[in-house]
């Protein structure tokens, strides 16, 4: 075969490929390679001729010149496992794929971004796999929470001794709650026809519901409330936070679902109706029943049910009274067409859904009629004052705590009648209308204050107060502490103890047993001269720490009896209000003795003042009216001392928490002998003395009078068998937030030269008994039975000594008496009391009330401190605005 049709030699190294890329140099420009050496063997190579084979490295390095990538770099390595010079001229295998391809490869334009139906089926079986993994893990973790303090907050019920109730008031939310029996049944259908008809069988929520609050909120819409009573029940008593909120909705939504499966419809539905909101702040249907019905929640009828199933959709818009402080548009005319729909509609539903026969719907064509709105000012008026009164009672006297009693909840039963406590404001609002003139005579009418208190004398119930003319406006209570001195009424003190503990023997020294004292009787002899000087009990003249004599002025410098020993008995001395009697009998029998007899016969000690002094026995002490009529009570229960009270039972969820009767404690303070007398010389006062004005039509009465240094205060205390009433008067400036404030004189107050107990204080007393006692059968005072001797308290006595009276100038009349107060220089100036506060202050004197008044703050003062005892502070005796230690 010749040479030119002879098969050229395949390259060893290079493959197809390599001869490919010989080819196509060979067709190019042609240049000698450096370093030719013009042989056979380099001319075919650079002619296209085949070329003797060099190796792989000859044939990459030729490769790299062929396609311009030459200059000395280095090729990767080739894969393991392909064939030497194998596929080198195939394109590049297509990358790794995307575990989601999204934008989609191989997709142009918008086509990138539109996925495909494998993607979309896998979003969505992965959203609603993890919805379900988070409910799950959401109901397992969620507990059933208790239901909140504030959902079960509730007020406090204040009853009349009648048992009406008073007052719903006292406590954070106006709510009692009550058992699922004491809900109607009406009440119950009422607000399932009206509200969720499957409550009965539903699973506790609505997904619909909860869908629709979930579209409201992502347009930016308030959410809807939820749609199930047991989802109301969640966020009302379970729930703190109210918020409008994507978050607080599915809080909800779990735990009404863990609700409605654990707890029983029957709690759900009570829980509900017992926290749901009724307009006009009433929480809870017992308290919506009082409110708009006046009634207990177990004896609505349908026809009310439906009305109050109405207003859980919106008070504010279906209570017929209208609220246009909260929307314009909540008229009373509007709304009252709103709610009259709303509850016919209600029954209808009623009727659908079988829960009431047409024959009982149509009982009831006509609207039911619905209270009108109490006023904000609930505890105007004298109630703010019972229900302090009570309080103060409640948290001295019970284990109560404040804390319990603010949370609500209790049923408290008091002992005040409301008539007679309607009786007695009438009696002090006539008087003050007829003379209280503050625009007429503003120097003398201006903070004119009144107090009174009515004690029932068996068994201490104080039936009535009046605490002043509103307990909006006017924040101390007058009938309890208020610093207004008593004056003569603490007369009858003294008298009682001189008959208790008797006069003691001068020659015997302090310290004397019993059987070594004389007891005194009404008829003993004691002087009753103005400006008397005052003995100890053993002669010796009475004086100071600077050695000046004590002269006890009577009032307006009036002597009793005949010159010049001016000698009368312990009655006539009762009837004229002596002072210098009383206050050297005092002497005689032991200031100690007569504030024994004060506590025994019911006031509190630490509202005796000045029990080292001689004025004393007249009366610079300052016990709250509630304690004045319960000391005279005593009195006229023959010597049994009763504790006042205000409170008999306190209730909490229908058990009995306090029952008065368990800790009533009668003791005898007195004997028959002493009280009965007592009573006897007192019925002098008013049936011939300064109380004439006090008489009552067909009843007997014991009562005394009692006016104070200065003409700062008044009183009248009396009392028949059935009721003791004490009524104060006095002048203070009512501004509370002086600390300093300061009692004021009456001269020419109400248009009289001077304020007396027989005036004002007896008038009004009298007016109000005449009421109260209405229809109690009139009854007599027991006859008392002879008692002590007749001791003759002039150190030289004659054998038939004077009782006349020829410089009286009290009449026996019904007309007011003259003053019984005169201002006597103290012993020492040192010892006046010009500052109520300072603890080293002393009320001394020789006046009816033997010093200077100390003044109250907000309603308390600071008492004189006494020689033997240490200071201390008049708080609130009687349950009043401060808490006091009984009521």
């Amino acid at each position: 075969m010749s040479e030119h049709r002879r098969k050229p030699p395949q390259p060893q190294g290079g493959g197809r490929a390599a001869a490919r890329r010989g080819q196509s140099a060979s067709s190019g420009r042609r240049a000698a390679p450096r370093g030719a050496t013009g042989s056979l063997s380099d001319t075919y190579g650079a002619g296209g001729e085949e070329t003797p084979y060099e190796g792989r490295a000859a044939a990459r390095r030729a490769a790299q010149r062929s396609t311009g990538t030459g200059g000395g770099r280095r090729r990767a390595a080739e894969p393991a496992g392909r064939g030497p010079g194998r596929g080198r001229g195939r394109a590049a295998p297509p990358g790794k794929q995307r575990f989601i391809d999204y934008p989609r490869a191989g997709k142009y334009g918008a086509m990138r971004w539109v996925p495909s139906w494998r993607q979309v089926t896998g979003l969505f079986i992965g959203f609603f796999g993890c919805l379900v993994a988070a409910a799950g893990i959401g109901y397992a973790v969620v507990a059933v929470p208790n239901p909140a303090e504030a959902a079960t907050a509730q007020n406090n019920v204040y009853y009349w001794s009648d048992g009406s109730q008073m007052v719903a008031t006292g406590g954070e939310v106006n709510r009692q709650i009550i058992a699922y029996e004491k809900i109607p049944k009406e009440m119950r259908y009422a607000v399932m026809s009206a509200e969720n008809k499957t409550f009965e069988t539903d699973s506790g929520v609505d997904p619909m519901g909860i869908a629709r609050a979930v579209v409201n909120m992502a347009k930016g819409g308030q959410t809807q409330g939820g749609s199930t009573i047991t989802q109301q029940y969640v966020k009302n008593a379970m729930l703190d936070d109210q918020s409008q909120t994507l978050s607080r909705k599915v809080k909800e939504l779990f735990i009404s679902v863990k609700v409605g499966a654990s707890v029983e419809k029957e709690e759900i539905m009570r829980g509900y109706l017992n926290t749901a909101y009724f307009g006009r702040g009433a929480y809870g249907l017992q308290a919506a029943a009082r409110t708009y019905f006046g009634k207990d929640a177990e004896k609505l009828n349908a026809s009310e049910c439906a009305f109050l199933a109405a207003l859980l959709k919106g008070a504010t818009y279906y209570d017929p009274a209208g609220n246009t402080a909260y929307d314009p548009a909540a008229t009373a005319q509007a709304n009252t067409k709103r709610a009259t729909e709303r509850w016919r509609w209600i029954l209808e539903e009623m009727v659908k859904d079988k829960h009431l026969t047409a024959a009982e719907r149509d009982k009831y064509p006509e609207f039911p009629k619905i209270q009108k709105p109490r006023s904000n000012a609930q505890l105007g008026g004298q109630i703010g004052y019972l229900v302090d009164t009570a309080k103060g009672y409640i948290l001295n006297n019970t284990k109560i705590t404040q804390q319990q009693l603010e949370r609500g909840g209790f049923e408290i039963h008091t002992t005040f009648d409301k008539t007679k406590v309607q009786e007695l404001e009438k009696a002090v609002n006539k008087v003050r209308k007829e003379n209280i003139k503050p625009k007429q005579r503003p120097k003398t009418d201006t903070h004119v204050q009144f107090g009174g208190a009515s004690v029932n004398p068996k068994s201490g119930a104080i039936e009535a107060i009046y605490g002043g003319e509103d307990a909006t406006k006017h924040f101390t209570n007058n009938a309890d502490v208020t610093g207004a001195q008593v004056g003569s009424t603490f007369k009858p003190f003294v008298l009682a103890a001189a008959m208790t503990w008797g006069k003691r023997d001068p020659d015997l020294g302090e310290s004397q047993a019993q059987d070594e004292v004389t007891i005194v009787s009404p008829k003993s002899l004691y002087s009753g001269k103005n400006n008397l000087k005052i003995r100890d009990y053993n002669g010796d003249i009475w004086t100071n720490e600077k050695g000046e004599e004590w002269l006890q002025a009577n009032d307006d410098d009036a002597s009793y009896g005949s010159p010049p020993k001016y000698q009368i008995d312990l009655r006539e001395a009762m009837r004229v209000s002596a002072n210098s009697a009383f206050v050297q009998l005092g002497m005689d029998v032991g200031l100690d003795r007569v504030k024994e007899a004060a506590i025994e016969a019911g006031l509190k000690k630490d509202s005796l003042a000045g029990t080292g002094y001689p004025s004393f026995s007249i009366g610079i002490s300052d016990p709250s009216a509630i304690r004045m009529a319960g000391s005279y009570a005593t009195f006229a229960a023959s010597g049994k001392q009763n504790d006042p009270f205000s409170v008999t039972k306190v209730e909490h969820e229908g058990l009995t928490t306090f029952d008065h009767e368990e800790i009533a404690d009668t003791k005898q303070a007195f004997t028959p002998e002493v009280a009965d007398n007592v009573t006897d010389v007192l019925k002098t006062v008013v049936e011939e003395g300064t109380g004439t004005s006090a008489q009552l039509t067909g009843r007997q009465v014991a009562g005394k009078t009692g006016t104070t240094d200065g003409n700062k205060s008044a009183w009248f205390v009396g009392y028949t068998p059935q009721l003791s009433t004490a009524i104060s008067m006095y002048r203070m400036d009512d501004d509370e937030s002086n600390k300093n404030r300061t009692f004021l004189e009456m001269y020419g107050t109400g248009g009289k030269e001077t304020i007396h107990g027989a005036s004002f204080p007896a008038e009004i007393w009298h007016d109000y008994m005449e009421d109260a006692l209405k229809g109690q059968p009139a009854k007599d005072f027991p006859e008392p039975e002879p008692i002590g001797e007749i001791v003759n308290d002039d150190p030289d006595p004659t054998p038939t000594p004077t009782v006349t009276e020829p410089e009286e100038e009290e009449s026996a009349s019904p007309s007011p008496s003259p003053s019984e107060s005169e201002v006597l220089p103290s012993p020492s100036p040192s010892e006046s009391c010009n500052n109520p506060f300072n603890p080293k202050c002393e009320v001394t004197g020789g006046t009816e009330t033997g010093g200077t008044d100390t003044a109250g703050t907000d309603g308390g003062v600071t008492a004189t401190p006494t020689e033997s005892e240490e200071e201390s502070t008049n708080g609130n005796q009687n349950g009043g605005l401060f808490g006091g230690n009984t009521g």
